[in-house]
Parts: structure tokens; sequence; C-alpha cells
């Protein structure tokens, strides 16, 4: 029997629901996502594994013009993603006219693979706009398969994920057939507590943050856990902390429930905050979270 194998790689501007379809073709939550943009700050490998087959989908971060440090960390992982493709989705949502970089726009126009170009979000459009949609990405990119879809409503997704199966080249596994993703548990770990983070504190707080797992000790009926929140300055580390402490220990109690519901064990979180300046800025701090590839 033949086995088909690539490697199919997400992109998009922010907030588009790269995020939303890998977890829907994976069937767990493996990026987070929040109604904030620039969520996804790593490039997540999700591996679907069926008798003669294995897709690894890649959710990249959102394209953006990058204003520093971790995010031009955070734009390498998208140029890697056009590197090692054997099936590229593009995708854009209703209403949207452009890619927020020309470059890589232009990426997308002469790549020589596959392309498909998936319309998201049309649960919110009506029929008239939708139709002058695909009109409008049928102009601008010949070339590439347009298919309307609703990620988070699953509508069609089933259909996009057939369709990949039939673009897939011959090859063997790249990975075992047991394994789900390209990450440790930490890494899952600190990206279940960022996303509390991002849900409960506003403006530039979320952005500022990065979390590291320090301690990760699995016994047969529970897990525990010390993680450290990192922020750029003093101030922010009380509004993290909040008032008697109220605001972090909603964010362990939130991630803990996701945590064990992922790791189907008792979980024991303990969370720290700490003052690591201008992390973002810093090549060396931007290497010891894993963000430069280099």
């Amino acid at each position: 029997m033949s086995h088909k194998a690539g490697f199919v790689n997400i992109i998009g501007n922010p907030n588009v629901g790269k995020s939303t379809l890998m977890n829907a073709f994976v069937g767990e939550k493996l990026s987070i996502i929040t109604s904030k943009a620039q969520t996804t700050r790593h490039r997540i490998l999700g591996i679907v594994n069926g008798d003669d087959f294995q897709v690894i989908f890649s959710d990249t971060p959102g394209i953006i013009k990058p204003a520093y440090e971790l995010q031009e960390s955070m734009m390498d992982f998208v140029k890697s993603a056009f590197e090692d493709a054997d099936i590229l989705v593009y995708m854009v949502e209703i209403g949207e006219q452009s890619l927020k970089d020309e470059a890589f726009f232009n990426k997308i126009e002469h790549a020589e693979i596959p392309v498909l170009l998936l319309l998201n979000k049309i649960d919110r459009s009506n029929q008239e706009q939708l139709e002058s949609q695909v009109q409008l990405w049928k102009e601008k990119l010949p070339k590439v398969e347009i298919i309307p879809i609703s990620a988070l409503e699953g509508f069609q997704v089933k259909h996009v994920f057939d369709r990949i199966l039939e673009l897939l080249p011959e090859s063997p596994p790249f990975y075992p057939k047991d394994q789900l993703t390209d990450k440790p548990e930490r890494f899952f770990i600190n990206e279940k507590i960022r996303e509390k983070i991002l849900m409960h504190y506003k403006k530039e707080i979320p952005y500022a943050v990065e979390v590291e797992t320090e301690s990760f000790e699995e016994s047969e009926d529970i897990i525990r856990i010390r993680s450290v929140i990192m922020v750029e300055r003093d101030t922010q580390k009380g509004i993290i902390i909040g008032h008697k402490g109220s605001a972090l220990k909603r964010v362990g109690t939130e991630a803990r429930k996701d945590l064990e519901k992922f790791f189907d064990k008792k979980i024991h979180i303990e969370l720290y905050v700490k003052v690591n300046k201008n992390w973002r800025s810093n090549q060396n701090q931007l290497k010891r979270f894993g963000y430069n590839q280099q």
C-alpha cells in the first residue's frame, strides 16, 4: 500500500483563523486561540496520522511588519514555512483585500507548489459578498485554488482536508505514527498560561509576557508544575499579580483546568512572576525562549 506524507503550512494575516483551522484538523487544542492579534508566536506542528498518510500541519504567526526583535523572529518562522512546504494554505477572511507584506504575497503568487486559498469566516457574510470576494482573489491569484470555509463552524473543513490528502506527495512518514506534535510538554504548559494572560489582561501586558516552565514532575496520579511568568517592567509585575494575588490566582486556576483536560491527569501548578528587562529586544533571551532559529 502506498503512503503519503508532507508538510502543509498555514499562513496569513493575524487573526484570520489559522490556529482554529489547525486545531480543527488535529482535533486537539495545540495552538492557543484568542481574539487578540499575534497570539501565535512560534511555528507549531500538528501531526495527523492515518494508515496510509501523515499530514504535518504547521501553524505560523500572523504576518505583520516587525517592530522589534521578537516580531522579527516571528516573521522568520513564517519565512521558514515557505521553504519546506509541500502544500501552502493561505488563509484570508471575508473583507480582506491583501497580505500585510508584499514580499510574502509575491512568494504565494510565484509558488511552485499547490496553494489552497481558504476564504474564512464566511458565516459572517452573505452570498453576494462571498461571490465578490472569490472574484477578487481569483484576479489577484489566478493560479491558486479557492475554497470558502468557516473554521469555527467546521464548514468545508473536511473538504479541505480531503483535498490536502489528494495533493500530498507519496512519502514514508516523517514522525512516529503516535506523535501529535513536535513540541515538548513544557511548551504547551507555557502556551496555556500565556493564553490566559492574553484573555485577562489589556494593552501591552500580554505582549510583554513570556512563560517558562522550570519544573515538570509527573507521578502516577498527579503532575506538579512550577512556571515563571516573565515581564519587562516592575509595574507589569504588579498588574499580573493583582490585588492580594487575585489576578495571578485566576490565571493559575484556569490554566490548571485546561491542562488537566490536555494531560488527562490531576495538575498542581505554582506560578511566579519575575522581571526580565526588555527581553523582547534581547537576542540571548529570545534564543533562550526558542525564537531565534539560527
